[in-house]
This record gives C-alpha cells, structure tokens and sequence, in this order.
C-alpha cells in the first residue's frame, strides 16, 4: 500500500482518517487552511483566554471517538465521565441510576423531582413506543409530531425532549427528524448506564483529539500542512494534484474532509462531480452560539451541566469543574432563533439577566466576556434530507465530515466514524491490485 494519499481539511473527520491510514503505513498528507487544528470544534485565544469555539459534550455510546483517543495516546483524564444528570434550576432534577436498561432510567424517573407521575409515564411512554417499533419511525416524522402521537406531557417536553433534541440535533423539534432522534435515544437512554454517561472535555477541543492525532502522524511520517489552503484539486496521469500544494506532489487517493460549504467547491474544481457539488451546497444550516462569562472564582454552579429552561441559551456548563478556570461559565444556544437579531452587547445582557433569574441570584458583572456563533456549526437535521455517501463519481476521491449519511446527526462521533469508514475504503482500493 505505498499510493499517496492527501486529506484535505484538519478536523475531527480528517484527523481520525489520516490516523488509520497512518497506523496501516499508508504514506498521508493533511492538509489545513487554519492554524489550529480542530476545524469546527478547535480552541479559540482571545484576551489570554483558551476558550472552544462551541461547547461540544461526547456520550458513553461514542465508542469510536474514545477508541481514537486510547489509539492515539490521548490522556483518560482528558473526559470527565458523568451520569445522565439533567438539571434546571428550580424545575427538574433526574440522574440515571448506575444499573442496566432499563432499570437505569427507571429508578431514575422514580427518584427524578420536579415531574410528576404523567410526566414520569409519558417518557416510559415515549420510550416503550420506540422499543416496540425497534427504533423506527416513518421518516417524515418530525419530532414535535413524536411527542404528540406519544402524547408527551408539555411540561415534560419543555424541561427534557425539547432540550435534548435541540442539544443533539441543532435544529428546532417542529423541524427535526424524528428517526435520528430515535437512533440518539436508542444508543443513550435505551443502551443502559454506561452509554448514557456525558463525557465532557477537560481540555480544549484542539487538545482533546487533534493535537495527540497530530504526535501520532508525526512519529510515522505522516505530514501535516497547517497554514495551507488547497484551492482545487486537479486530475493528473496516476492521480490528483492540489493547487497550493508546495511540493506540488502526486497523491494517488485524495479525502476531501473539510465543512461542506468548502467541500463543494473542492470537488466542482475536480471536475464531473458538479451534481454533487450543487447536493452538498444544498444541504440547510444551523447556527451554534456560546455565550461565554467568567463571573469570578467564588461562583460554582450546583452540576458542572444545567438546563435553561427561560431562553435563549438551553444549557450552561462550568468550566471550573472541568480544570478550567473557576467561575467561566459557558452558555449554549443552539439552532437559530430570536436571539440572531440582538447585537453582541445585548445577548451578553440577555444571557447574563437569564442566569440571574434561573438561578434566582444577583451574579457580578463578568469579568471577561465572549460570543462566539459558528453560523454553519451542522446541517439541519430534518426528516428525509437528502446526505451524501463517502464515494464521489471520481475514483479516489472520497469525502468524510459530519454531514455524511449516517444514523447519527453531527456530532463529533459521526464526523470520526465517517474518518475511519472512509479511510477503511481507501485502504481497500489500495489494496486490489490494479
């Protein structure tokens, strides 16, 4: 297997692709625009504050994520590992009980306070109709249309199945897809304790995965070309070339895994690929924004993770509890909604008065202060969208990123799980003899 292979694009999906290349000594090239690796989950400096350019959490059931991280020598402290525990103020508290499916979210709806016995029947409800139907559902099914049918207490929907299909899907539940609703619900809340366990990072999203992906390439000669922007990608006799390659080399495989609002431009470049260009453009977008607030060493929330249930944020997190600094509070928003129209200055306000008034405390005026939206952070999750495969009309050129078709929405386990299927597709072509 001694063809050369480019990727182009050092995020998660890129970076895991490059590693089971590299690890089968396949000769591998990324190559990256930015600076900082990472793509859309990277780490941002700003004022002397490393900050990730959107909270990003992982669950038990992302076993592909956690198996490249042993892979690449990533440290096992680098994830918190928590129990389901979700949490707003005043509202809800619930925690699954460290026991298999389904006596994990059983004892923990018994245990739950802030639902009532209805509210408690109708997520048995909603689960048992899932489990009956093997997890799946007609595939126009939005998920407000789930909860209806299942007949999902209002209180119940607002406080637990809005916020976990918003934090998931990044899209609104009247426009979310039921199906890849229930695929998230099947391998986390129906798979027992320990797929259902949140793990959150303790360090930076650049430093999670592509930073100890980086150390592995190096030590077996895989390259890794930060700083430089591929243009095009132009077919040659044996192969493909890349303008703004400086060794102008020949690659004999090239993996487009870049956002695919760069990726159909890449592959119009190439040439016969136009009608998948123009599907890949077409794919709808949602916003991710994290409103940053460091609020002063003394402050602790009561759980490193809690609900908003007010708006516009859904979630907060503490950073502190996770060997960041004491007292920056991280506020996700995700999808689009009304708070686009406010000026940075005025959801800092906003975000700042909704945390007063949910954990029904005066907070001192933040220290340091940062909004941070990633306008195209996924695609929009909605019932039967049309998702491309790896395979391109090109052979040896191939896609991988989060956007793919697959069970899951995008999410950093779906964007490694298309790194790894795509690489293993490679090393196939490779390997028959031609």
């Amino acid at each position: 297997m001694s063809g050369a292979v480019a990727i182009i694009g050092a995020g998660y999906a890129g970076l895991a692709c490059a590693v089971e290349l590299a690890r089968k000594r396949v000769p591998v090239t990324v190559f990256e625009r930015s600076h900082t690796l990472g793509g859309r989950a990277r780490v941002v400096v700003k004022d002397g504050w490393r900050v990730d350019n959107g909270q990003h959490i992982l669950i038990g059931a992302y076993t592909e994520m956690t198996r490249l991280l042993r892979l690449t020598g990533g440290s096992p402290k680098a994830l918190a590992h928590l129990p389901l525990t979700l949490h707003t103020p005043g509202g809800m508290h619930l925690q699954a009980a460290p026991l298999p499916a389904p006596l994990h979210l059983a004892v923990g709806l018994l245990r739950a306070t802030g639902l009532s016995w209805w509210d408690r029947l109708g997520m048995l409800r909603l689960m048992r109709y899932l489990k009956k139907r093997r997890f799946r559902v007609d595939p126009q099914m939005t998920v407000h249309r789930l909860l209806a049918e299942t007949s999902q207490p209002l209180h119940l929907s607002k406080l637990i199945w809005e916020p976990l299909c918003v934090a998931a899907l990044n899209t609104p539940i009247a426009e979310a897809s039921a199906q890849v609703f229930a695929n998230v619900l099947r391998d986390s809340l129906a798979a027992g304790a320990s797929a259902s366990e949140l793990l959150i990072p303790r360090v930076d999203l650049s430093e999670l995965f592509p930073v100890p992906a980086a150390r592995f390439l190096a030590v077996r000669r895989g390259k890794l070309r930060t700083g430089t922007a591929v243009d095009a990608i132009r077919r040659a006799p044996g192969g493909f070339r890349l303008d703004g390659d400086p060794a102008n080399q020949l690659y004999e495989q090239v993996v487009v895994a870049t956002a695919p609002h760069h990726a159909g431009a890449l592959l119009a470049s190439a040439g016969d690929c136009d009608r998948l260009a123009t599907m890949i453009d077409a794919l709808p977008a949602e916003p991710i924004t994290t409103v940053y607030l460091a609020l002063g060493k003394s402050l602790h929330l009561a759980h490193p993770m809690i609900g908003l249930a007010g708006g516009p944020a859904q979630w907060a997190f503490d950073r502190g509890q996770f060997g960041g600094p004491a007292g920056l509070i991280a506020c996700v928003i995700s999808a689009r909604g009304e708070h686009d129209a406010l000026s940075r200055e005025d959801l800092l306000l906003t975000v700042h008065a909704q945390l007063e008034r949910e954990l029904q405390r005066r907070l001192p005026s933040p220290e340091w202060s940062q909004v941070i939206t990633e306008k195209r952070a996924t695609f929009a999750c909605r019932p039967g969208l049309v998702r491309p495969g790896p395979q391109t009309p090109i052979p040896g050129l191939w896609l991988a990123g989060d956007y793919l078709d697959s069970d899951y929405p995008a999410t950093l386990e779906s964007a490694v799980r298309s790194g790894v299927d795509t690489a293993a597709r490679v090393l196939r072509t490779l390997a028959t003899p031609r």
